[in-house]
């Protein structure tokens, strides 16, 4: 069974856990959210069916768990090439936030959710286990989505985008590399 890493509040790794089980115990672990941008857009992911929770939610690129003796990027990429089949060099980290939430199916995720973000341009092959749908959003298509429909997104995606939005809005980031 997959294992996360569990930490403080400080990000600070204290142990190790049962994924399944850190999310039924509600145990604040280790986990990571990452944005594709290109030009002044998001490419967004429709969760599987079938996932456990979320599933057919618009999210953000890809999100996971780092493993044990994994660092966020090393899983950032890993996840990237097993959910999207994208291969990424350059990824870079712009947030870092803690958000606790309970599901009706008697999960809670309770996470220091690291945000990174890549600029990409090229094509995807989805793993029909993750993901049901990909897309390009427009910034401004987004923040209209978000206003109308923030039921069809996941609620750590509510927190984490208007971040990304907000760093790609700066002096008009809309790839990495740009700063």
């Amino acid at each position: 069974m997959p294992q996360v890493i569990l930490v403080d509040f400080q990000d600070k790794e204290i142990g190790t856990m049962e994924k399944m089980e850190a999310h039924i115990q509600q145990r604040l672990h280790r986990a990571f959210s990452v944005f594709l941008v290109h030009k002044g857009k998001i490419l967004l992911q429709k969760r599987a069916s079938h996932k456990y929770h979320c599933g057919g939610l618009w999210t953000n690129t890809c999100c996971s768990h780092p493993a044990p003796g994994e660092t966020v990027l090393e899983a950032a990429k890993r996840r990237l090439m097993e959910e999207i089949g994208v291969r990424l060099e350059k990824l870079q980290e712009i947030d870092t936030f803690f958000y606790r939430y309970p599901f009706e199916n008697g999960i809670t995720e309770f996470e220091c959710d690291h945000v990174l973000v890549g600029d990409y341009h090229g094509s995807v092959v989805i793993d029909p286990e993750e993901v049901e749908d990909v897309r390009w959003i427009s910034v401004e298509e987004l923040q209209a989505e978000l206003m109308n429909h923030a039921e069809a997104f996941t609620p750590w995606f509510l927190i984490c985008a208007s971040r990304v939005m907000e760093w790609m809005s700066k002096e008009n980031r809309s790839t990495i590399g740009t700063e």
